[in-house]
Parts: structure tokens; C-alpha cells; sequence
């Protein structure tokens, strides 16, 4: 019996040994599923940071597509409204011509001025060009050169034709003649 209860004591201890092995092995497999699972989180966290910094460069983006987009529709929108409007500055060339005639009747007068004042809510601007006032090659376009005295040269002599802005773009020339 003694033999028996020796044998049970060794057997016992033996199952304990076995389950501190077994306890010791699971902390350490449970350690490196820790370990391993901190990796995985940063790696994780690192791919969730690299597409939240593209889901934003993609919004940029899109948003400056955008603006570009509707500046060049206003670009668009304002080339057909030159077009339209320098097909109209020979009739306003005639319109100013003609109103230095005596004979110019107040109808025709008062269409004149109403044209103007539709051309300049459309944003159209006179180019000033005094006589007298230095020749500019970025506003004035110098159709002939005559021969002045001292004090009018390189200056406007005389305006052919009026310069036009449009949103302050010139869209024609003053033609001008210039003293030499």
C-alpha cells in the first residue's frame, strides 16, 4: 500500500509538472500572440494613416479639378462675348463716325447711346488715348509715323480707331498715328 500511495504521490506530481509545463507554454505562446499582435496593429494602423492620406490628396485633388473646371467654362463664356463683341466694334466705329455729322438725327443718337451703354454693362471699356500722351506699344497700335516738332515725338498725334478692354483684357488696339 505504501508502494501504491508512493506511485499516486509520484503520479500526482507528475500531472502537476505536466500542467505548469502546459501553463508555461500557453503565457509563452500567449506572449508571442501579443507580440505578434501589436505588429499586426501597427502595420494596421500604418495602411489606415497611408489611405486616409490618399482618401485627402483625392479630395484636393477633385476639388481643384473643380475650380479649374468652372474657371475655364468662365473663360469659355467670356471668349463668346468677345467674339460677339468685336464683330460689333465696327458699327460702333461707324455709329461715333457718323455722330460728328451735323446731320445726325436724335433717333439714330439716342440708339447710339443706348448701344454704348450695352456694351459697357457687358463689361466693354473705352481705351482712353489722348493727344498728345506717350505712344504705349502694349495698348496702341501705331498704323503710321508722321513728322512732328520736338515735343510730339513718340507721342499720339492722332486716334483712328478706339481701343476696346474687355474684363481687363484688351480685345483691339487703339490705332493711332504717332509723331516722329
Amino acid at each position: 500500500m505504501e508502494n501504491k500511495d508512493a506511485l499516486q504521490n509520484e503520479d500526482l506530481m507528475q500531472d502537476e509538472t505536466v500542467e505548469a509545463t502546459e501553463n508555461a507554454t500557453e503565457n509563452a505562446t500567449d506572449a508571442t500572440v501579443t507580440e505578434d499582435s501589436k505588429t499586426e496593429m501597427l502595420a494596421l494602423q500604418e495602411r489606415i494613416s497611408e489611405l486616409k492620406n490618399k482618401i485627402l490628396y483625392q479630395q484636393a485633388e477633385f476639388d481643384n479639378f473643380r475650380k479649374r473646371t468652372m474657371k475655364e467654362k468662365a473663360e469659355v463664356i467670356m471668349m463668346a462675348s468677345r467674339d460677339t463683341l468685336t464683330a460689333l466694334l465696327p458699327v460702333l466705329d461707324d455709329f461715333d463716325r457718323a455722330s460728328k455729322n451735323e446731320q445726325f438725327t436724335e433717333g439714330v443718337n439716342l440708339v447710339w447711346q443706348k448701344m454704348q451703354s450695352t456694351l459697357k454693362s457687358k463689361g466693354l471699356v473705352e481705351m482712353e488715348s489722348p493727344i498728345g500722351s506717350d505712344f504705349d506699344p502694349d495698348q496702341h497700335e501705331a498704323i503710321t509715323e508722321i513728322p512732328t516738332g520736338e515735343e510730339m515725338v513718340g507721342k499720339i498725334v492722332d486716334t483712328l480707331e478706339k481701343g476696346y478692354i474687355l474684363s481687363d483684357k484688351i480685345i483691339r488696339f487703339a490705332k493711332v498715328v504717332v509723331g516722329r
